[in-house]
């Protein structure tokens, strides 16, 4: 097997209570994240999304095939096209395909099939996963551990997009092939998620609930 070449690793080795303090810090900031779903309009500052997506690009994935593409969407007619096929598909999950099982679970979040933020919020980020990709010569080069590569670039950017003070959603309308023909985005890339990015209402409320401790999902061995 050949190998590329390789650099040495820029790793800067701190201090024990430095590491400590920085994972208390980030673990005290992150659990202030909730999943938004009333949204203000107010435009988000110029360049946060793009440093934000900066992160997400530095995602480990499978043979570094990067096997993402995100489409950042603020233009309010298109913005107006996705709510309308969103709530669509909505409606059918809600009166059809779920099950009752599914919709207890999701009652006391008190969602339903209108979706007035995916118009609201100043900032939808599309997230596509590429099972493959042309090179410079037109030859398909297959990608490698898909969904798992871009599910950690996509919670790289979820945090990345906390970290700059700033509120999301994960949406997740099923079927979202709509996505591909209102983006124009080609057949071999799969719409992963939906991501509503702005600020919160001043008036915003979020469901009461509780995480598990870290004793009931994780074990030590």
């Amino acid at each position: 097997m050949t190998t590329g070449p390789f650099a040495p690793l820029n790793f800067p080795i701190l201090p024990t209570g430095e590491m400590q303090e920085r994972a208390r810090t980030f673990y005290a900031q992150l659990r202030l994240r909730r999943s938004v779903r009333d949204f203000s309009s107010r435009p988000v500052p110029d360049g946060v999304i793009e440093d934000c997506l900066r992160v997400a690009g530095t995602a480990p994935n499978g043979a570094n095939k990067q096997p993402w593409h995100f489409v950042v969407v603020s233009d309010p007619a298109v913005k107006k096209r996705i709510r309308e096929a969103a709530e669509e598909e909505e409606r059918l999950f809600y009166s059809q395909r779920a099950s009752e099982e599914w919709l207890d679970a999701l009652r006391p979040l008190g969602t339903d099939a209108n979706k007035p933020f995916l118009e609201t919020a100043p900032c939808l980020i599309a997230i596509f996963a590429q099972s493959y990709h042309l090179d410079t010569e037109g030859k398909k080069e297959l990608h490698y551990y898909v969904s798992e590569s871009v599910g950690i670039a996509t919670g790289f950017l979820i945090a990345a997009i906390h970290n700059a003070g700033l509120a999301c959603l994960t949406h997740t309308p099923s079927p979202m092939h709509f996505l591909n023909e209102i983006l124009g985005r080609p057949s071999h890339e799969r719409p992963f998620l939906l991501l509503v990015v702005g600020y919160p209402t001043d008036n915003a409320q979020v469901p009461v609930i509780t995480k598990k401790d870290l004793a009931e999902f994780v074990t030590f061995v």
